[in-house]
């Protein structure tokens, strides 16, 4: 009784701390194109992350125990022995969030989903065997390093050369801004809402059909397009702005779009996100109450509360060093710019969830971003921040692995398990 304690405590102190690395970084990343573009000022962007990010972790959030263990890990291989998946997922939490810690300190926008499925791949492996690891589940996950950036790239670039072709370039852009600007908002929160309906809300009891969820998604686009319509129209323009920066009163048109996208953009990572530190933390509590590895049980609402507020403290204590990489250093960010970016990642999360492509948020968001660069041409985006992020990409799932292996062996000690 005094051993499940223990690890009930361990287990809420690491998932806050794998939250914490989650808010840092990823977060960080979901709101670094809105303050890059300086649509949003940190202090803003923080409160709409604080609300947000915490509506969907809590409302939408709850993934069932297994998910992450089934994935990676064949289940059986915990048949006897129910504590090897208490020091493993303890071992992950840890393992994982220190990962992000010094990802976040150097500033490198890495992935929370690999960090953590590399930590539950290397405390499998050699705790477990190289058998109990699902070794396709990786595979699919490395090869998802090119595809998912590769796919927001693309999207990215398309959306900014619309932007370019249908306003920036015309005699009058900000008319044309205005004009255009409710189209750009009704695709955005009908594909922001598609991937939250289809990622998030099935934990709550809210199971739609495809029909539904595009209808609700589409009705809800028309009312906040209206909406952003009626705040669009009421900008003016700033002459004097412009005779410093031609598309000074455009690019405001876009700073209202931005808002709506970073909030959407915010709950649908909340809720999608906060798996990957409360599923090994739903693990740990599950075995430490019932003594059994169990496929699934129900998640207590605490342990969704503790990833929300572990994420939402994350981002206001430490996301300004990731903030800084993929805001302002891949390349120059306007909010036409940023907005396109964050278009093309909301797209391509939508495109992956309907074929099956395992996507990171971080992957997409930062090919976005160089798509975006690219459509300006090549010398607009700096290429040895690029090398570095993709550095920090390619050894994010050793890093876990081999710091998930080196806790996994030190629990087993500490709690002298042979």
């Amino acid at each position: 009784m005094e051993e499940a304690t223990i690890y009930l405590i361990l287990a809420a102190v690491f998932g806050l701390f794998m939250a914490w690395g989650i808010g840092a970084n990823d977060v960080a990343n979901a709101m670094a194109t809105s303050i890059g573009s300086k649509a949003l000022t940190i202090k803003q962007a923080i409160i709409i992350a604080a609300v947000f990010e915490f509506a969907g972790a809590v409302l939408a959030g709850g993934e069932v125990t297994s998910t992450i263990r089934k994935d990676m890990v064949d289940s059986d291989a915990f048949i006897g022995q129910p504590e090897l998946l208490v020091f493993g997922m303890l071992a992950a939490l840890l393992a994982a969030g220190t990962w992000l810690l010094i990802a976040s300190w150097r500033g490198w926008p890495v992935s929370t989903t690999h960090s953590i499925v590399g930590a539950i791949v290397g405390f499998a492996a050699v705790g477990l065997g190289v058998d109990a690891v699902k070794w396709g589940k990786v595979g699919a996950i490395v090869a998802s390093w090119v595809i998912s950036p590769m796919t927001a790239g693309i999207f990215a670039f398309l959306i900014f050369t619309s932007i370019q072709k249908l306003i920036l370039e015309q005699k009058d852009p900000f008319a044309r801004a205005q004009r255009y600007a409710p189209v750009y908002i009704f695709f955005t929160v009908f594909l922001i809402c598609l991937v939250t309906l289809f990622k998030g809300l099935k934990h709550v009891g809210l199971d739609l059909t495809a029909f539904e969820a595009y209808a609700g998604s589409a009705a809800l686009g028309v009312v906040i397009a209206a909406i952003g319509c009626f705040f669009v129209m009421r900008i003016k323009v700033d002459k004097k702005a412009e005779k410093k920066f031609h598309y000074a009163t455009v690019e405001k048109v876009f700073a209202v779009l931005m808002v709506i996208t970073a909030s959407a953009m915010a709950f649908a990572h909340g809720s999608n996100d906060v798996a990957n530190a409360i599923g090994p933390v739903a693990a740990v509590v599950s075995v430490a109450q019932t003594g059994e590895v169990l496929q699934t049980t129900q998640l207590p609402i605490w342990i969704l509360m503790l990833g929300g507020v572990g994420i939402v403290i994350g981002l206001a204590t430490y996301g300004r060093h990731v903030i800084a990489t993929v805001g302002s250093h891949i390349t120059s960010l306007t909010p036409s710019r940023g907005f396109s970016a964050e278009l093309a990642a909301a797209f391509t999360i939508v495109f992956a969830s309907g074929t099956g492509m395992p996507v990171s948020t971080t992957h997409v968001l930062v090919g976005a971003i160089l798509g975006v660069g690219l459509a300006r041409g090549i010398s607009a985006i700096n290429l040895g921040v690029v090398g570095r992020i993709f550095l920090s990409w390619v050894i994010t799932i050793p890093a876990g692995a081999l710091l998930s292996i080196v806790f996994f062996f030190t629990l087993k000690a500490i709690f002298g398990t042979t």
